[in-house]
């Protein structure tokens, strides 16, 4: 079982930025694949940004269109976090962001954190 616990969510200005850390814990971190997704009201939840497993053979990073340029998911192994840099925010980023942590077949996911962005 893995839990997730997010953290970074708030109120910014158009242009802004914010940084979102998720920590993890009851798994190997390094074995995980890690991901932010978000949903906006009345919308579907969507991938913004995820990273592999450390060692993994399926590539690097995967981002959103929209945010590539802007948005930097890194991961740490040492502490057990993944974050989320999240630059030139816009008002079409506002939404709920989750981390997600998948372990084989399995997802787990956090509780969520409310990014706005907004003058």
């Amino acid at each position: 079982q893995v839990q997730l616990v997010e953290s970074g969510g708030g109120l910014v200005q158009p242009g802004g930025s914010l940084r979102l850390s998720c920590a993890a814990s009851g798994s190997i971190f390094s074995a995980l694949s890690m991901a932010w997704y978000r949903q906006a009201p009345g919308k579907e939840r969507e991938l913004v940004a995820g990273i592999p497993s450390t060692g993994s053979i399926y590539g690097s990073t995967y981002y959103k269109n929209s945010v590539k340029g802007r948005f930097t998911i890194s991961r740490d192994n040492a502490k057990n976090t993944v974050s989320l840099q999240m630059n030139s925010l816009k008002p079409e980023d506002t939404a709920v962001y989750y981390c997600n942590a998948r372990q084989l077949t399995t997802d787990y996911w956090g509780q969520g954190t409310q990014v706005t962005v907004s003058s």
